[in-house]
This record gives C-alpha cells, sequence and structure tokens, in this order.
C-alpha cells in the first residue's frame, strides 16, 4: 500500500477504502457518516470487500444478498451466497466490480431467505478519487487555469465631476449631518462583508484539501482492517481425523547405555573454562 500512487500527472488517483460500511445494521446509506470517508466530487468505487458468519443447520435451506440500489433504477450491485445443504461458517470475500461514479451508487442492504441469521458483518467499499475531476481549479492537472493570468482592462469612460453640476451643488447645501454617518455605516458594513466571504472561501478551500488528506488516512486504516479481518481460522477448526492408535514397535535391547566419555570430557573443559573466567571477573 505504501507504494500506491497518490498524485501524480499520469495518475491523479488517490486510491483507499471505506470504514465498514455495515457496522450499524443490514442497512446502510452511502453518506460520508455512513462510510467513515468524506465523500467527494470524482470519487468512482472499484470494489467490494464483504465478511459474515451464517448461523444455520445443515439441513436447512438459507441464502445471503448482499447489494446496492443504482440511482438510476435497478441494483448497481448484487451478490447471493447459498448456503443450502452446507453448514454456517463465515465467508470472507472481494467482488471487483466496474469503476462508477459514487454518486450511482444508493443505499446497501444485506437480506437472506430461508432458516438461518448473519451475524457480525462487515462491508467495505474500495475507491478511487480523480483529483483532476474538476482540472480548471486542481493546480498540476492538465486543464489547469491560472487565475492570474487574465488581466482587467477598463474601458474609457467619460469623467463625471459631480461638483460642476448644480443639482448636487444645491443637495450639499441642505445636507442633514447625520445622512453622512448613515454612508459610513453602509460603506463599513460593505467591508465586513467583503472580508467575510474572503475568510468563508479561504476556509472551503482548505477544508477540501484536508478531506482528501483525512480520506488518504483513514482509507489506508480502512483496509488494513479490512485485510486483517479476511484472516478466518474457523475453517481449520471444523476439520476432523479418524482417532487411531500407533504402538510402539521399537524396543530397547540394552538395560543400560555406556557413559559417553567424549561428552563428559568436553562438559568438563567447559566446566573448567568458565571457573576460569568467573575468577578473573572477581579479580
Amino acid at each position: 500500500m505504501a507504494f500506491w500512487p497518490c498524485y501524480s500527472h499520469s495518475e491523479p488517483y488517490t486510491y483507499g477504502s471505506t470504514n465498514n460500511a455495515a457496522a450499524n445494521g443490514l442497512t446502510w446509506g452511502m453518506t460520508s457518516g455512513a462510510l467513515g470517508v468524506p465523500v467527494v466530487p470524482g470519487m468512482e468505487i472499484n470494489g467490494v470487500i464483504y465478511r459474515y458468519t451464517a448461523v444455520k443447520d445443515p439441513n436447512d435451506p438459507f441464502s445471503v444478498t448482499l447489494s446496492n440500489e443504482d440511482t438510476n433504477g435497478g441494483y448497481i450491485f448484487r451478490e447471493t451466497d447459498d448456503w443450502s445443504g452446507l453448514p454456517g461458517n463465515t465467508i470472507n470475500k472481494f467482488v471487483p466490480v466496474e469503476l462508477s461514479p459514487i454518486s450511482r451508487w444508493g443505499d446497501g442492504s444485506i437480506t437472506f431467505e430461508g432458516r438461518g441469521e448473519v451475524q457480525d458483518p462487515t462491508v467495505v467499499y474500495t475507491f478511487r478519487v480523480d483529483e483532476c475531476f474538476s482540472p480548471e481549479v486542481t493546480p498540476g492537472c492538465p486543464g489547469y487555469v491560472d487565475p492570474t493570468q487574465f488581466q482587467v482592462t477598463t474601458p474609457d469612460l467619460e469623467i463625471y465631476d459631480a461638483l460642476d453640476d448644480q443639482a448636487v451643488r444645491d443637495a450639499m447645501a441642505a445636507t442633514d449631518p447625520d445622512l453622512y454617518e448613515e454612508d459610513e455605516k453602509d460603506e463599513s458594513i460593505e467591508k465586513d462583508e467583503e472580508k467575510a466571504t474572503k475568510d468563508d472561501f479561504e476556509k472551503g478551500f482548505a477544508a477540501s484539501q484536508n478531506a482528501l488528506t483525512l480520506a488518504n488516512k483513514v482509507s489506508q486504516e480502512a483496509i488494513v482492517t479490512a485485510m486483517n479481518a479476511s484472516v478466518n481460522m474457523s475453517t481449520y477448526y471444523t476439520v476432523r481425523m479418524d482417532g487411531r492408535t500407533y504402538p510402539e514397535r521399537q524396543r530397547l535391547v540394552d538395560s543400560q547405555l555406556p557413559e559417553n566419555r567424549n561428552g563428559l570430557r568436553n562438559g568438563l573443559a567447559q566446566q573448567l573454562l568458565h571457573d576460569q573466567m568467573v575468577d578473573m571477573q572477581y579479580k
């Protein structure tokens, strides 16, 4: 995962995966809150990882279906596991799907038919985000438009001098001093609104960048969690082997084995060396 491309001119994609969409039940929406990652423009789904435990009797019919509605009608994803005639167990599966925008992915659900139940469901969606989805506003993308390259030209205008207007001079002579204070208040309000608009734009731009950074971190943690969840040891515990007894066929003829003199001599030499080392340390 460390070598997955995060951004480049030839591959402007960020890859990742969601959290467990089925953490709160067998139905969920494809929103930022349900998926655990920001849903941003340019996000596309390319795979579904799911895991659950089917609890049933081997003789009972039972099937489980995981699906997502298509916002254009029907289903954009639908996968069914038939457990009929099989004992209950835990299944781990990765289903790749054709890249499609997340705007087409409607509500998801896990449904089942027959006699049994589904426990501990985990549903994770793998995705990629096209950071050049709006290239004209993303630096480094083909088609990006630098706003500094535009030069504003002002047309030649006829200069109007209000002091030359007799009506203006007459109005100035009869102006109430309170009108000046109201004009100053209006100018102050306009300046505050311009400053607030600028601050909102800067906060919105920073939030979009922080959303992609958060998506990278959260998606990588979710991938590790999904990979760890795919390790299933329960299938090894269900194996049964026929038990039998294997009698001992080898018999010891000699009732007493002779001492190994070479080993005794080697052990004594090592003990002497150890004693010498201990004595040197004390000295």
